[in-house]
């Protein structure tokens, strides 16, 4: 290939591939299987799983959160991989980690077929004329139907507007549980996943670059190590590097500084190790230059010249966080102050760059924290509170855009797969929240439907609870952002009961909450320590209720018949976080600590807070 003058060559031994997946397709474990076929069984011993699945987090939900990089050695090559996450508002990581590679795999759940999470990563991939390799994975699962598997695949392609070169993609048949790949189904050979590895070597294409040139390379991960601090992680685009060697670099508004690469390493197995120089092509670690961030250039000393800078996607929705202000303030957390929660949240701004953190003028210890969705911001609370942060968090907002002196609000697909039994009111409720049905079909089995949406995002906030409570918790249900579009009107906003407020502060009762489970459904258990304005339960009506949960019954002289009968409470409705901020209206936070996740008004004094109504009514 030629540009101007320039000769640009291809590293033959290279291939650099990232692997794209729905959220529970496979993708970790058939990583694994890779791993474990070229030589690294080391990595699995006693029993180890999911390798790429390193973070606590990942390995509790069962997704990939953070983007990894792993090599494999096949024959004479060296496959450089990077694990995407599977989850769109984890869409900032995929679009950086990205333009380190030149292929994708592209794996497919063979029983469910592409998903929307599926869309969202092909579509970048796809814009930045990635080679596509298509692995329709689980051919061990019952029910599939691997041809009509294929049709949506080729669909998908065609709607994300692919290219005749990229529609060509090569097909491959896998089990990541089971370790092997086919090229065909009719022979159905299998015995190990060669097939998938020849694909690869085959169909992606060398990483281009001229190793006579200048160096340049993009920062597109930064990991941090406590003995060498920061570190830089990127491809090297052309040109060779060498430890000790001197470089520029380019910072996001184009000033130049200088700098030292004190340690310079590539990845082997899971593991990075150093080397003495790398050339264009491979996927590199750099240690020793100060305060590197991500979409910097890292360039020649002599002939210093930028790359363009990373692009991603605006945040969709925000919140507000702010140090926690409830009578248990400090009971469970190490960092309570609203200086280091501040501090935490712009440190965590550097490596994850499809977050935003502002400052609010007219509330100086609140911060307005934006990101990609409920689970991006979510996951970023719940690994502050595993540190031992406390906090407030507000009501997610959904960010609106004016374009042309109209406003635009997003939209997102959503596919849901529920019983049959349970369609129609899937629907109304969808419907009522302005989501307009695009596709309906039945599973193979004839008991589950899949029905896929075109909803405004304000309509699906807090309808995840209110699904499961239509389904009897067996719906299944998955989004992701599509678009920018007018603002929708008529969107329903808010849950359609009230909640019980406690009045007083103290341990609840068995005997109280005994009388209030009549009123509802309660969030706390007995002996549990509550204070007045926190939430303790939902009113079976559309009306906010206050209520005494620490009552305790009276003592007196007199028997009762009934006095012996044991208390049978009904078991409390525990909320998980993402379940918590959903849930929660304007007038609510959530508290988060280490231990707990508490549901409060904003004004816990109850005759604030009916004065407050007054002036609101009078307003």
């Amino acid at each position: 290939m030629e540009n101007g003058s320039t000769q640009f060559k291809l590293n033959e031994k290279i291939r650099n591939i990232a692997i794209i997946a729905h959220v529970d397709h496979g993708k970790t474990t058939l990583v694994d299987g890779l791993l474990k076929q070229t030589g690294h069984q080391k990595l699995f011993e006693k029993g180890a799983d999911c390798i790429m699945d390193s973070n606590p987090l990942e390995r509790e939900r069962g997704i990939t959160i953070l983007a990894k990089n792993t090599s494999i050695r096949y024959q004479d090559m060296k496959i450089n991989v990077v694990d995407t996450p599977g989850h769109a508002d984890f869409g900032g990581e995929v679009e950086r980690v990205l333009r380190m590679v030149d292929g994708c795999l592209l794996v497919v759940d063979a029983f469910d077929g592409p998903m929307p999470q599926t869309r969202f990563v092909l579509r970048k991939a796809l814009e930045l004329n990635l080679r596509p390799v298509v692995v329709i994975n689980k051919i061990d699962r019952q029910g599939i139907d691997c041809d009509d598997c294929l049709d949506r695949v080729y669909d998908l392609f065609i709607e994300l507007h692919a290219t005749n070169e990229q529609l060509e993609f090569p097909v491959i048949y896998a089990s990541g549980k089971l370790g092997f790949a086919i090229r065909d189904l009719e022979k159905d050979e299998r015995k190990d996943f060669a097939p998938l590895l020849d694909a690869i070597v085959e169909y992606v294409p060398a990483p281009p670059g001229d190793t006579g040139a200048p160096f340049q390379m993009l920062v597109t991960t930064i990991d941090y190590d406590p003995f060498i601090k920061r570190i830089a992680i990127g491809r090297i685009q052309r040109g060779v590097i060498e430890s000790w060697a001197n470089v520029k670099v380019f910072d996001h508004d184009g000033n130049l500084r200088a700098g030292t690469i004190a340690q310079l390493m590539t990845y082997e197995d899971m593991n990075r190790v150093k080397v003495n120089k790398s050339e264009a092509g491979d996927i590199v670690a750099m240690a020793g230059i100060e305060d590197i961030q991500i979409g910097e250039t890292i360039a020649d000393a002599e002939k210093p010249e930028c790359l363009a800078p990373l692009h991603v996607d605006r945040p969709t929705l925000s919140m507000t966080f702010g140090p926690n202000t409830s009578p248990f303030a400090g009971r469970e957390g190490i960092y309570v102050t609203s200086r280091k929660i501040r501090e935490r949240l712009f440190k965590e701004t550097e490596s994850n760059i499809a977050l935003r953190v502002e400052e609010i003028p007219d509330a100086k210890e609140c911060l307005k924290v934006s990101g990609r969705g409920e689970l991006h911001i979510s996951i970023l609370i719940e690994t502050m509170r595993r540190e031992g942060y406390e906090m407030e968090i507000s009501k997610p907002e959904v960010i609106l855009q004016e374009r042309g002196g109209v406003v635009h609000e997003p939209f997102e697909y959503l596919i849901i797969t529920v019983p049959e039994e349970f369609k129609g009111i899937v629907m109304q409720k969808i419907g009522e929240r302005r989501g307009l049905m695009t596709d309906m079909s039945l599973d193979e089995d004839g008991i589950n439907t899949r029905i896929e949406f075109d909803i405004p995002t304000r309509g699906l906030l807090g309808y995840r609870n209110e699904l499961m409570t239509d389904s009897r918790g067996t719906a299944v249900m998955n989004h992701a952002f599509n678009e920018y579009r007018p603002m929708a009107s008529g969107v329903p906003a808010g849950r359609s009961r009230g909640v019980l407020i406690a009045k007083e502060t103290g341990p609840a009762t068995s005997w109280s909450l005994d009388n209030l489970q009549t009123r509802g459904t309660l969030f706390i258990g007995p002996i549990e320590p509550i204070y007045a304005g926190q939430v303790v339960g939902e009113n079976s009506r559309d009306n906010d209720l206050v209520v005494n949960p620490t009552k305790r019954k009276h003592l007196t002289n007199i028997r009762s018949s009934t006095a012996e009968d044991a208390i049978r409470l009904t078991p409390p409705r525990i909320f998980t976080l993402e379940q918590a901020l959903e849930y929660i209206e304007e007038d609510e936070l959530v508290e988060v600590t280490p231990k707990s996740i508490r549901i409060r008004k904003r004004v816990l004094d109850h005759n604030d807070r009916k004065r407050n109504s007054r002036k609101e009514q009078v307003e």
